[in-house]
Protein backbone atom coordinates (compact mmCIF):
# COMPACT_ATOMS: atom_id res chain seq x y z
CA UNK A 1 0.00 0.00 0.00
CA UNK A 2 1.84 3.27 -0.91
CA UNK A 3 0.56 6.73 -0.30
CA UNK A 4 0.99 9.62 -2.59
CA UNK A 5 2.02 13.24 -1.34
CA UNK A 6 -0.48 15.86 -2.70
CA UNK A 7 -3.17 18.12 -1.14
CA UNK A 8 -5.17 19.39 -5.04
CA UNK A 9 -9.19 20.63 -3.99
CA UNK A 10 -12.08 20.02 -5.51
CA UNK A 11 -15.56 20.46 -5.38
CA UNK A 12 -16.61 17.58 -2.25
CA UNK A 13 -20.08 16.07 -3.43
CA UNK A 14 -20.33 13.15 -1.53
CA UNK A 15 -17.28 11.59 -0.04
CA UNK A 16 -15.63 12.11 3.10
CA UNK A 17 -12.98 14.79 2.05
CA UNK A 18 -12.10 16.06 -1.49
CA UNK A 19 -10.89 14.19 -3.87
CA UNK A 20 -7.17 14.88 -4.43
CA UNK A 21 -5.23 14.90 -7.39
CA UNK A 22 -3.82 11.26 -8.45
CA UNK A 23 -6.22 9.00 -6.47
CA UNK A 24 -9.85 8.49 -5.75
CA UNK A 25 -11.39 10.04 -2.78
CA UNK A 26 -13.03 7.40 -0.01
CA UNK A 27 -16.50 7.65 -0.25
CA UNK A 28 -19.39 5.89 -0.72
CA UNK A 29 -20.52 4.44 -4.04
CA UNK A 30 -23.72 5.37 -5.21
CA UNK A 31 -24.50 2.27 -6.97
CA UNK A 32 -23.22 -1.57 -7.68
CA UNK A 33 -23.08 -4.18 -9.45
CA UNK A 34 -25.66 -6.54 -7.21
CA UNK A 35 -27.99 -3.74 -6.19
CA UNK A 36 -29.70 -0.31 -6.89
CA UNK A 37 -30.12 2.21 -4.21
CA UNK A 38 -33.85 2.28 -5.25
CA UNK A 39 -34.04 -1.22 -4.51
CA UNK A 40 -32.30 -1.02 -0.82
CA UNK A 41 -34.67 -1.49 2.83
CA UNK A 42 -34.23 0.63 5.80
CA UNK A 43 -35.49 -0.65 8.79
CA UNK A 44 -37.80 1.28 10.68
CA UNK A 45 -38.98 0.47 13.83
CA UNK A 46 -39.11 -3.57 12.96
CA UNK A 47 -40.26 -3.56 9.27
CA UNK A 48 -37.98 -3.84 6.23
CA UNK A 49 -39.06 -0.29 3.99
CA UNK A 50 -38.34 0.73 0.48
CA UNK A 51 -35.65 3.21 1.06
CA UNK A 52 -37.79 5.75 -0.63
CA UNK A 53 -40.69 5.28 1.70
CA UNK A 54 -38.78 5.17 4.95
CA UNK A 55 -40.00 8.24 7.45
CA UNK A 56 -40.61 9.18 10.79
CA UNK A 57 -42.80 11.17 12.40
CA UNK A 58 -41.87 15.13 12.55
CA UNK A 59 -42.76 14.65 15.74
CA UNK A 60 -40.50 12.60 17.01
CA UNK A 61 -37.57 14.16 19.62
CA UNK A 62 -34.83 13.16 17.68
CA UNK A 63 -35.85 15.27 15.03
CA UNK A 64 -37.26 18.13 16.97
CA UNK A 65 -34.38 18.06 19.42
CA UNK A 66 -31.67 16.01 18.51
CA UNK A 67 -32.26 13.88 21.78
CA UNK A 68 -30.83 10.26 20.40
CA UNK A 69 -27.98 7.96 19.79
CA UNK A 70 -26.64 6.51 16.88
CA UNK A 71 -23.95 4.70 15.60
CA UNK A 72 -21.99 4.57 12.01
CA UNK A 73 -20.53 0.70 11.44
CA UNK A 74 -18.83 -1.07 8.23
CA UNK A 75 -19.12 -4.23 6.87
CA UNK A 76 -16.06 -5.46 4.51
CA UNK A 77 -16.39 -8.78 2.58
CA UNK A 78 -19.23 -10.18 4.46
CA UNK A 79 -17.69 -9.21 7.77
CA UNK A 80 -19.46 -6.15 10.33
CA UNK A 81 -16.54 -4.60 11.62
CA UNK A 82 -16.86 -4.50 15.53
CA UNK A 83 -20.67 -4.83 15.51
CA UNK A 84 -20.01 -6.03 19.17
CA UNK A 85 -17.99 -2.84 20.25
CA UNK A 86 -20.30 -0.45 18.61
CA UNK A 87 -23.82 -1.55 20.17
CA UNK A 88 -22.29 -1.70 23.32
CA UNK A 89 -21.18 1.56 23.04
CA UNK A 90 -25.04 2.72 21.21
CA UNK A 91 -26.47 1.24 24.96
CA UNK A 92 -23.77 2.82 26.55
CA UNK A 93 -24.41 6.92 25.10
CA UNK A 94 -28.28 5.19 25.46
CA UNK A 95 -28.01 4.52 29.08
CA UNK A 96 -26.58 8.13 29.84
CA UNK A 97 -29.69 10.11 28.55
CA UNK A 98 -31.47 7.74 30.41
CA UNK A 99 -33.38 6.31 26.49
CA UNK A 100 -34.31 2.96 26.92
CA UNK A 101 -33.79 0.65 23.88
CA UNK A 102 -36.89 -1.58 23.53
CA UNK A 103 -34.44 -4.38 22.26
CA UNK A 104 -31.46 -6.89 23.43
CA UNK A 105 -28.11 -6.42 22.06
CA UNK A 106 -28.59 -9.51 20.68
CA UNK A 107 -31.92 -8.43 18.61
CA UNK A 108 -30.40 -5.23 17.52
CA UNK A 109 -27.13 -6.85 16.08
CA UNK A 110 -29.20 -9.44 14.57
CA UNK A 111 -31.46 -6.82 13.03
CA UNK A 112 -28.59 -5.25 11.61
CA UNK A 113 -27.24 -8.61 9.98
CA UNK A 114 -31.03 -9.44 8.36
CA UNK A 115 -30.69 -5.44 7.01
CA UNK A 116 -27.51 -6.20 5.29
CA UNK A 117 -29.05 -9.79 4.02
CA UNK A 118 -31.98 -8.56 2.57
CA UNK A 119 -30.03 -5.92 0.65
CA UNK A 120 -27.73 -8.69 -0.08
CA UNK A 121 -25.02 -6.42 1.21
CA UNK A 122 -21.36 -8.03 1.85
CA UNK A 123 -19.57 -4.03 1.69
CA UNK A 124 -21.45 -1.45 3.19
CA UNK A 125 -21.50 1.42 5.38
CA UNK A 126 -23.96 1.20 8.28
CA UNK A 127 -25.75 3.86 10.11
CA UNK A 128 -28.29 2.98 13.46
CA UNK A 129 -30.03 5.15 15.31
CA UNK A 130 -32.24 5.00 18.09
CA UNK A 131 -34.54 8.23 19.36
CA UNK A 132 -36.34 9.14 22.09
CA UNK A 133 -39.42 8.71 19.43
CA UNK A 134 -42.51 10.44 18.85
CA UNK A 135 -43.99 13.15 21.51
CA UNK A 136 -45.62 16.33 21.34
CA UNK A 137 -43.82 20.44 20.72
CA UNK A 138 -42.54 20.11 24.74
CA UNK A 139 -39.16 19.44 25.69
CA UNK A 140 -40.26 16.71 28.41
CA UNK A 141 -38.81 13.50 27.21
CA UNK A 142 -41.33 11.47 29.38
CA UNK A 143 -43.91 12.30 26.78
CA UNK A 144 -41.88 10.31 24.11
CA UNK A 145 -43.60 6.24 25.18
CA UNK A 146 -41.11 4.15 22.44
CA UNK A 147 -38.23 4.95 20.66
CA UNK A 148 -37.58 5.02 17.30
CA UNK A 149 -35.09 2.59 15.90
CA UNK A 150 -33.61 3.27 12.24
CA UNK A 151 -30.82 1.19 10.33
CA UNK A 152 -29.94 2.24 7.26
CA UNK A 153 -27.41 0.15 4.97
CA UNK A 154 -25.63 1.87 1.94
CA UNK A 155 -23.00 -0.49 -0.28
CA UNK A 156 -19.25 1.03 -0.76
CA UNK A 157 -17.80 0.43 -3.68
CA UNK A 158 -15.58 -2.61 -3.46
CA UNK A 159 -13.15 -1.79 -6.39
CA UNK A 160 -12.25 1.07 -4.09
CA UNK A 161 -12.59 0.00 -0.61
CA UNK A 162 -9.28 -1.19 -0.26
CA UNK A 163 -6.79 1.16 -0.51
CA UNK A 164 -8.45 4.31 -2.31
CA UNK A 165 -8.19 6.67 0.75
CA UNK A 166 -7.40 10.49 0.01
CA UNK A 167 -3.79 10.63 0.52
CA UNK A 168 -3.65 13.15 3.06
CA UNK A 169 -5.58 16.11 4.17
CA UNK A 170 -5.53 19.47 5.36
CA UNK A 171 -6.73 21.00 8.64
CA UNK A 172 -7.07 24.00 10.70
CA UNK A 173 -7.46 24.50 14.74
CA UNK A 174 -11.05 25.69 15.09
CA UNK A 175 -12.20 28.19 17.64
CA UNK A 176 -14.85 26.25 18.34
CA UNK A 177 -14.25 24.59 21.58
CA UNK A 178 -15.61 20.92 22.32
CA UNK A 179 -17.84 20.34 24.75
CA UNK A 180 -16.38 19.41 28.49
CA UNK A 181 -17.17 15.82 29.69
CA UNK A 182 -19.56 17.31 32.48
CA UNK A 183 -21.98 18.82 29.76
CA UNK A 184 -23.08 17.84 26.27
CA UNK A 185 -20.38 14.68 26.73
CA UNK A 186 -18.95 13.90 23.35
CA UNK A 187 -18.98 10.82 24.92
CA UNK A 188 -22.41 10.06 23.84
CA UNK A 189 -22.36 9.61 20.49
CA UNK A 190 -25.60 11.07 20.28
CA UNK A 191 -27.57 12.96 17.21
CA UNK A 192 -26.80 16.34 18.21
CA UNK A 193 -23.98 17.46 15.91
CA UNK A 194 -24.02 21.09 16.21
CA UNK A 195 -20.43 21.54 18.11
CA UNK A 196 -19.27 19.93 14.94
CA UNK A 197 -20.99 21.30 12.42
CA UNK A 198 -19.79 24.67 13.74
CA UNK A 199 -16.21 23.44 13.21
CA UNK A 200 -16.69 22.04 10.36
CA UNK A 201 -17.73 25.48 8.86
CA UNK A 202 -14.76 27.12 10.05
CA UNK A 203 -13.07 24.55 7.90
CA UNK A 204 -14.65 25.17 4.78
CA UNK A 205 -14.60 29.06 5.07
CA UNK A 206 -11.03 28.37 5.66
CA UNK A 207 -10.26 26.44 2.48
CA UNK A 208 -9.02 22.94 4.13
CA UNK A 209 -10.66 19.72 4.52
CA UNK A 210 -11.50 19.20 8.00
CA UNK A 211 -11.23 21.38 11.93
CA UNK A 212 -9.15 19.89 14.75
CA UNK A 213 -10.95 21.07 18.17
CA UNK A 214 -9.48 21.68 21.15
CA UNK A 215 -11.17 21.18 24.79
CA UNK A 216 -12.25 23.83 27.15
CA UNK A 217 -8.48 23.98 28.72
CA UNK A 218 -6.65 24.39 25.14
CA UNK A 219 -5.25 20.66 24.68
CA UNK A 220 -6.12 18.88 21.52
CA UNK A 221 -9.39 16.98 21.22
CA UNK A 222 -10.52 15.04 18.27
CA UNK A 223 -11.26 16.23 14.67
CA UNK A 224 -15.14 17.02 13.49
CA UNK A 225 -15.80 13.17 13.33
CA UNK A 226 -12.70 11.20 13.97
CA UNK A 227 -10.02 10.88 16.69
CA UNK A 228 -6.55 12.52 16.64
CA UNK A 229 -3.01 10.47 16.63
CA UNK A 230 0.58 12.10 16.72
CA UNK A 231 3.63 10.28 16.04
CA UNK A 232 6.91 12.02 17.66
CA UNK A 233 10.38 10.73 17.89
CA UNK A 234 8.97 7.54 16.79
CA UNK A 235 6.45 7.27 19.60
CA UNK A 236 2.34 7.70 18.95
CA UNK A 237 0.12 9.90 21.10
CA UNK A 238 -3.73 10.25 21.35
CA UNK A 239 -5.83 12.35 22.88
CA UNK A 240 -6.79 10.97 26.72
CA UNK A 241 -10.42 10.64 27.70
CA UNK A 242 -10.47 13.39 29.64
CA UNK A 243 -10.12 15.58 26.50
CA UNK A 244 -13.91 15.32 25.88
CA UNK A 245 -13.34 12.61 23.13
CA UNK A 246 -15.75 10.22 21.84
CA UNK A 247 -14.41 6.34 22.75
CA UNK A 248 -13.80 5.84 19.03
CA UNK A 249 -13.91 1.67 18.30
CA UNK A 250 -11.50 2.14 15.36
CA UNK A 251 -9.21 4.49 17.69
CA UNK A 252 -8.94 1.44 20.15
CA UNK A 253 -8.00 -0.85 17.28
CA UNK A 254 -5.30 1.63 16.10
CA UNK A 255 -3.83 1.51 19.46
CA UNK A 256 -3.94 -2.28 19.65
CA UNK A 257 -2.35 -2.41 16.03
CA UNK A 258 0.50 -0.24 17.28
CA UNK A 259 1.52 -1.58 20.28
CA UNK A 260 1.63 -5.44 18.12
CA UNK A 261 4.20 -4.10 15.55
CA UNK A 262 5.94 -2.60 18.93
CA UNK A 263 5.22 1.10 18.81
CA UNK A 264 5.34 2.68 22.08
CA UNK A 265 1.43 4.94 22.35
CA UNK A 266 0.51 6.63 24.81
CA UNK A 267 -2.90 8.28 26.09
CA UNK A 268 -2.11 12.20 27.07
CA UNK A 269 -3.09 15.62 26.67
CA UNK A 270 -1.49 17.36 23.76
CA UNK A 271 -0.85 20.83 23.08
CA UNK A 272 -1.28 22.36 20.27
CA UNK A 273 2.34 22.94 19.87
CA UNK A 274 3.03 19.27 19.48
CA UNK A 275 0.32 18.67 17.05
CA UNK A 276 1.89 20.76 14.48
CA UNK A 277 5.61 19.78 15.48
CA UNK A 278 5.09 16.14 15.50
CA UNK A 279 6.52 13.81 12.66
CA UNK A 280 3.20 12.33 11.64
CA UNK A 281 -0.42 13.45 12.07
CA UNK A 282 -3.68 11.07 11.34
CA UNK A 283 -7.23 10.53 12.61
CA UNK A 284 -9.51 7.46 12.82
CA UNK A 285 -12.76 6.48 12.34
CA UNK A 286 -15.01 4.40 10.96
CA UNK A 287 -15.84 6.15 7.66
CA UNK A 288 -12.48 8.10 6.91
CA UNK A 289 -10.46 4.23 8.57
CA UNK A 290 -7.18 6.30 8.72
CA UNK A 291 -6.66 9.71 6.52
CA UNK A 292 -2.80 11.36 7.24
CA UNK A 293 -3.17 15.06 7.89
CA UNK A 294 -0.51 16.58 5.95
CA UNK A 295 -0.87 20.83 6.87
CA UNK A 296 -2.52 22.25 10.34
CA UNK A 297 -2.93 25.95 10.63
CA UNK A 298 -0.57 26.05 7.28
CA UNK A 299 1.91 24.91 8.44
CA UNK A 300 3.44 21.33 6.93
CA UNK A 301 3.33 18.07 9.50
CA UNK A 302 7.02 17.09 9.54
CA UNK A 303 7.99 16.93 5.57
CA UNK A 304 4.39 17.19 4.39
CA UNK A 305 3.98 13.74 3.12
CA UNK A 306 2.54 10.62 4.26
CA UNK A 307 5.16 9.20 6.94
CA UNK A 308 5.81 5.54 7.12
CA UNK A 309 4.46 4.94 10.49
CA UNK A 310 0.86 5.93 9.45
CA UNK A 311 1.53 3.66 5.92
CA UNK A 312 2.09 0.96 7.96
CA UNK A 313 -0.34 1.00 10.59
CA UNK A 314 -2.88 1.51 7.66
CA UNK A 315 -1.21 -1.33 6.12
CA UNK A 316 -1.98 -3.32 8.92
CA UNK A 317 -5.31 -2.31 9.18
CA UNK A 318 -6.67 -3.30 5.67
CA UNK A 319 -5.43 -6.73 6.47
CA UNK A 320 -7.41 -7.01 9.83
CA UNK A 321 -10.62 -5.04 8.87
CA UNK A 322 -12.45 -8.32 7.02
CA UNK A 323 -10.98 -11.13 9.23
CA UNK A 324 -13.90 -13.10 10.78
CA UNK A 325 -12.72 -12.21 14.72
CA UNK A 326 -12.52 -8.95 14.22
CA UNK A 327 -16.06 -8.85 13.38
CA UNK A 328 -19.45 -10.41 12.63
CA UNK A 329 -20.22 -12.56 9.89
CA UNK A 330 -23.27 -11.49 7.98
CA UNK A 331 -23.83 -14.84 6.79
CA UNK A 332 -22.92 -16.83 9.50
CA UNK A 333 -26.64 -18.20 9.68
CA UNK A 334 -26.73 -19.54 5.88
CA UNK A 335 -27.75 -22.72 5.15
CA UNK A 336 -25.89 -25.39 3.46
CA UNK A 337 -27.60 -24.73 0.38
CA UNK A 338 -27.31 -21.43 0.31
CA UNK A 339 -30.34 -20.13 1.61
CA UNK A 340 -30.60 -16.98 4.10
CA UNK A 341 -32.34 -18.39 7.25
CA UNK A 342 -34.43 -16.07 9.30
CA UNK A 343 -33.02 -13.99 11.84
CA UNK A 344 -32.29 -15.45 15.49
CA UNK A 345 -35.54 -13.48 16.85
CA UNK A 346 -38.84 -14.55 17.69
CA UNK A 347 -40.76 -13.53 14.41
CA UNK A 348 -38.72 -12.07 11.04
CA UNK A 349 -39.18 -8.87 9.54
CA UNK A 350 -41.88 -7.38 8.11
CA UNK A 351 -41.62 -6.14 4.64
CA UNK A 352 -43.46 -3.82 3.56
Amino acid sequence: MVFIGGNKRVKNTRGVYPKLKGMSSHKLSTTTSAVEDSDLFVYVNGKLVQRNDASISVWDHGLLYGDGVFEGIRAYNGVVFKLKEHVDRLYESAHYIRLKIPMSKEQMSEAVLETLRENKLQNAYIRLLVTRGVGDLGLNPMNCSNPSIVIITEPTNSEEDPISKPVGVSAIISSIRRDPVDATSHEVKSLNYLNSILARWEAIDAGVNDAIMLDTQGFVSEATAENIFIIAKGQLATPSIDSAILHGVTRQRVIEIAEDLGYVISERRITPFELINAEEVFMTGTLAEIVPILKVNGRNIGPGKVGPVTARIFGEFTKIRTKTNEGTPIYSNQGKSGEIRAPLQEKSLTKI
